[in-house]
């Protein structure tokens, strides 16, 4: 296995880190991920996404931001490009181990904002929006530089993320649903001072009518400014669209795919 390097400045900052995720991804919600996630899984969801992916590697390496299961990195990695991960959760990481080798697809145990591997990259990545984990503006710009710092001249960095829902709330409400079913009711519930939303999950267990709950704080962030927090770190902004199709991005988009380019 890869071994990570980090700056001594941030160890405080990272065991911290490590020690608020953890909590998020246990073991129990680790073996029960790729269930949950059986739609984003399919084919048709991740043709697009590997394509897209794929062509923007080119004939280089892929890093992959919390690589978690492996979801995206291992189908990549079957397409035949080398893919590396970093992953902050050991358990995300023990279920992805069960599905293909250290030799052929080594992942780091580490944050995304401050873990370094060897090597240079053509492609970072951060998938599902899971730059969302960082809870402060500086995390989210260090997760920037982290991509810059392993990207080859003239590499991309990738994020998949979607547009704060915030016009949907009513004034004086602070939550806005985004699924309602038999099997799962969730809403998220908005603190627009500090930009924190928490994800609320009540999720049908089992058949007795029992719900499971869970909840996961994430810091959401605009389009505009991911460009600066690019700027800060030494990207240029490609390309926006609204999905893994190629689709334009518009106003009325609920997510977008954003690539920026390290000038070569």
């Amino acid at each position: 296995m890869l071994r990570p390097s980090r700056p001594a400045r941030d160890v405080t900052r990272w065991v911290a880190c490590l020690k608020g995720l953890s909590e998020l991804w246990t073991r129990a919600t680790a073996e029960r991920y790729d269930a949950e996630e059986t739609e984003s899984s399919s084919a048709a969801v991740l043709g697009p996404t590997l394509a897209f992916l794929a062509e923007l590697a080119g004939d280089g390496r892929a890093l992959e931001f919390a690589i978690g299961t492996g979801r995206v990195g291992v189908p990549l990695r079957e397409r035949g490009v080398p893919v590396v991960g970093i992953e902050l959760s050991e358990h995300m990481a023990a279920v992805l181990r069960r599905k293909i080798d250290g030799d052929t697809l080594p992942v780091v145990i580490g944050d995304m904002a401050t873990t370094v591997v060897p090597g240079g990259f053509t492609l970072v990545y951060l998938v599902h929006n899971t730059i969302t984990n960082l809870l402060t503006q500086d995390e989210q710009v260090d997760c920037f530089r982290n991509a810059a710092r392993h990207l080859e001249p003239g590499g991309r960095f990738v994020i998949e993320l979607g547009v704060p829902p915030l016009r949907f709330l009513p004034p004086g409400r602070v939550a806005v649903p985004f699924d309602v079913s038999e099997q799962h009711l969730g809403f998220d519930t908005f603190d627009l001072v500090e930009q924190i939303l928490v994800s609320h999950h009540f999720t049908r267990d089992g058949d007795d009518g029992d719900y499971r709950r869970d909840n996961s704080r994430h810091r959401y962030a605009w389009p505009a400014e991911l460009d600066l927090m690019a700027r800060i770190a030494g990207l240029e902004r490609e390309r926006r669209v609204a999905d893994w199709d190629g689709s334009p991005f518009t106003q009325d988009s609920t997510k977008h795919i954003s690539v920026w380019r390290k000038p070569a």
